[in-house]
C-alpha cells in the first residue's frame, strides 16, 4: 500500500503526538523537562529528558528498525517476538516500519516486568530498599569507599542508592555508565514500547515476577554477591563496564545474532564458575518459564508483541528454540 506525500506526513505527526504521550513520564525519575533543562556541571553525563514534540517528529521521520524479530505461529495465531537491550537512545524509542507493523498487529505487549505498571514499580522499589535485599551482606569499608566515588562520578545524590542491596547498586551504576556516550536506560525499548501501548489502550503484562527476577539479579549466598560487587566495581573503575555496554548495543542495532550468541566470549564477563551460574541463572534458567508464560497467553487468544532482552534470544534454551519446541512455527523477520 502507498500514500500520497500529505498522507504520509499525517501518519507520522499522529505516531509522533502518540509516542510523545507515551513517553511522557517514562523518562527516569528526576529528569527535567526538556523545554526547561537546568545544565548539568560539564563533568557529568547528559541528563535523560522528556523529548520535544519536534525531537519526536524528528525521530519518527528518521526512524528505521534495529534489533531483533521473530514471528511466531500456532494454530493459526500470529505473534511476534523482539530483542531488546536495556539502554537505548531517544532514536531507538521509535519503531521502525517492520517493527511497528508488528506492534500494531498485537493486542498485548508481554515484558519481562512491566515497571510502568505503578503497583509493580512500588512493589520492585520495596524488595530492592530491604536490608541488604534480604540476604546479609555487609560491604568490606573500602569497597563501599570505592562505591561512593562510582556514585560521585555518576553525578548521582550520595544517598540515591542507599538502602539498596550492593549488587543492585553496583547493577545501577553499571547501566548508567553509558550515559557519556549518549546511551541511557531512561531509553530502554521496554519503557517506550509500553508507552506506546498504553497510548493506543492496550494490554501490557508481565511475564515473571519481582522475586523470580530480583532470585536471578541477587545470588542468595553473600559471599558470592560480595564478590560479584567487587567485579562490577572493578569493571567500572576501569571503564570496561561501559565499553561493554557500547559493544552490546552496537550489535543489538545491527541485528547481528552471531555476535550476540557470542557475548560470553567477548563480555570478559564469564572467568569463573560463579560467573557461569550467574549467568545461567540470569538467561537460560528463565527462559523455560517465560516460554510457558508465552504459550499460556497465546492460548487466550492474544496476539502478543513480546519484548526481552536480547540475550534471552540465545544459546541452548534461546526463546525462539523454545517455543519451536512447543509447536510454534517460528521464523526470522530480517529487519535490515
Amino acid at each position: 500500500m502507498t500514500f500520497a506525500p500529505t498522507v504520509r506526513r499525517t501518519l507520522r505527526q499522529r505516531l509522533a503526538a502518540l509516542l510523545l504521550c507515551g513517553l511522557a513520564g517514562l523518562v527516569a525519575p528526576g529528569a527535567r523537562a526538556a523545554d526547561t533543562p537546568a545544565a548539568p556541571p560539564v563533568d557529568c553525563p547528559p541528563v535523560a529528558t522528556a523529548p520535544t514534540e519536534a525531537q519526536m517528529r524528528s525521530a519518527v521521520a528518521q526512524a528505521r528498525d534495529r534489533g531483533l524479530l521473530w514471528r511466531i505461529e500456532r494454530d493459526g495465531q500470529a505473534s511476534h517476538l523482539y530483542g531488546t537491550v536495556h539502554i537505548g537512545k531517544l532514536a531507538w524509542t521509535v519503531p521502525g516500519p517492520r517493527v511497528r507493523q508488528a506492534l500494531m498487529a498485537a493486542d498485548t505487549l508481554a515484558l519481562e516486568l512491566d515497571f510502568t505498571d505503578p503497583a509493580m514499580a512500588r512493589k520492585l522499589a520495596a524488595m530492592v530498599a530491604a536490608p541488604d535485599g534480604g540476604h546479609g551482606v555487609p560491604l568490606p569499608p573500602a569497597l563501599q569507599a570505592r562505591l561512593a566515588r562510582l556514585v560521585e562520578a555518576a553525578c548521582l545524590p550520595p544517598d540515591s542508592l542507599q538502602g539498596q542491596h550492593p549488587v543492585m547498586q553496583a547493577l545501577s551504576l553499571t547501566l548508567m555508565s553509558a550515559r557519556r556516550e549518549g546511551l541511557d536506560p531512561a531509553f530502554a525499548q521496554e519503557f517506550s514500547l509500553a508507552g506506546f501501548m498504553r497510548a493506543l489502550q492496550r494490554n501490557v503484562v508481565s511475564l515473571e515476577t519481582p522475586e523470580l527476577q530480583m532470585a536471578a539479579l541477587v545470588p542468595a549466598d553473600p559471599a558470592q554477591s560480595l564478590r560479584m560487587v567487587q567485579q562490577m566495581v572493578e569493571q567500572l573503575e576501569a571503564q570496561r563496564a561501559q565499553a561493554l555496554l557500547l559493544r552490546l548495543a552496537d550489535v543489538w542495532e545491527r541485528g547481528d545474532l552471531a555476535q550476540i550468541e557470542r557475548y560470553e566470549a567477548w563480555c570478559d564477563c564469564v572467568e569463573t564458575e560463579d560467573d557461569r551460574q550467574q549467568m545461567q541463572r540470569l538467561n537460560d534458567a528463565r527462559n523455560p518459564g517465560l516460554a510457558d508464560r508465552i504459550e499460556a497467553l497465546h492460548r487466550e487468544g492474544r496476539q502478543l508483541f513480546v519484548a526481552v532482552g536480547a540475550l534471552h534470544m540465545t544459546g541452548p534454551q534461546a526463546l525462539p528454540r523454545l517455543l519451536a519446541q512447543r509447536g510454534f512455527r517460528v521464523e526470522r523477520v530480517p529487519l535490515r
